[in-house]
């Protein structure tokens, strides 16, 4: 079995990324030399296919573990299923020199991660993403949170994992539409990052490997994250697409996915007309949708509550060419202008 390894290095913590079919059977062995006791976090719909896998893996590595299991669906990234996550870790015994493991998509490592770097003012905290989005996004970089009723995200911390353990093997039970959520983070870190890359994704798909594909995506955050941690900079480079995407999102009361959500936003947001183009020939061909029946007005509202927003003002991505992109700050109220919408 051939492991990638990333290693992530950021000014509050390193950590490795392990990208491999069948790493799970290992996660006992990987976690055993930081935790002797872990709450494993995951969602109904993971937990029936990968729970047992994971708990044995610990078990055999002398790690005692229990199960916390969410409601599938971004509905459940809630205060209400953070509170429950807490009781769940006193209820467990978790002291500081334990673990939470979250084992599932971004919905279940923004809310376990958020619980792990809350809970006795920070525990060990592990990643294992079991579909392509989690992996060359959200699992990587320390961003965990929970939603408000005012919007995603609202409330969180930077909290790094210790250590990320990616099985490839996981993404063959994914549904298509979800596989293709992953997707448009990948399109998305190779229009802002690496025309190469955006490059080599418009070849066949049984030219590229994906895990050599992770590994890159992976890449492209950390260079990223190492250089701008709390997101106060060059990271925000990395919300490409989401300043729309996260008004689709809201105003779908989350039926629209992520990165489905993403895909549209990246279209909208791009002001040149040939980019736009390619980036939309691009994402169809991985099965992902590029407009919204959604209204300008609306989007923009939306994008209000946007926690990228500072005062009156709002950082946006502005690309350059397929490959390098810029940040570029401009006043809420011109947000509309901006991207070219008709009045």
């Amino acid at each position: 079995m051939t492991v990638h390894t990333v290693h992530v290095n950021t000014p509050s913590k390193s950590y490795d990324v392990l990208i491999g079919g069948g790493v799970l059977k290992q996660c006992g062995e990987l976690i055993s030399p930081f935790a002797k006791h872990a709450v494993i976090v995951t969602d109904d719909n993971v937990a029936p296919l990968y729970s047992e896998i994971v708990s044995r893996s610990l078990s055999s590595a002398g790690i005692v573990s229990s199960t916390f299991v969410l409601p599938h669906g971004e509905q459940s990234k809630n205060i209400s299923n953070y509170t429950k996550l807490l009781e769940s870790l006193c209820e467990a015994n978790l002291t500081r020199a334990d673990a939470v493991i979250a084992l599932g998509g971004g919905v279940v490592g923004d809310l376990a991660g958020f619980a792990a770097a809350t809970y006795l003012r920070g525990i060990r905290f592990v990643q294992m993403p079991t579909t392509l989005l989690a992996m060359v996004d959200s699992s990587v970089g320390g961003k965990t949170a929970v939603n408000l009723t005012s919007g995603k995200n609202q409330v969180g911390a930077f909290y790094q994992p210790d250590i990320v353990i990616c099985d490839t093997a996981t993404l063959c039970t994914l549904p298509t539409d979800i596989y293709a959520d992953g997707c448009a983070e990948i399109i998305k870190h190779a229009v802002i990052r690496d025309a190469e890359l955006f490059a080599l994704l418009q070849k066949p798909s049984d030219e590229n490997s994906l895990p050599d594909i992770i590994a890159r995506n992976v890449e492209i955050k950390r260079d990223v994250v190492a250089v701008d941690e709390r997101d106060t900079g060059l990271r925000q480079i990395l919300n490409f697409g989401h300043t729309l995407g996260h008004s689709i999102e809201k105003l779908s009361a989350y039926t629209v996915p992520h990165g489905s959500a993403v895909a549209i936003g990246m279209v909208l947001e791009t002001r040149d007309k040939a980019q736009r183009e390619q980036i939309a020939d691009l994402l169809q061909r991985y099965g992902l949708p590029t407009t919204t029946d959604f209204s300008p007005d609306e989007l923009i509202e939306a994008a209000f509550a946007d926690k990228k927003r500072l005062g009156g003002k709002i950082t946006v991505v502005e690309l350059e060419q397929i490959g390098a992109a810029r940040l570029v700050t401009i006043n809420m109220e011109d947000l509309h202008d901006y991207y070219g919408f008709a009045k």
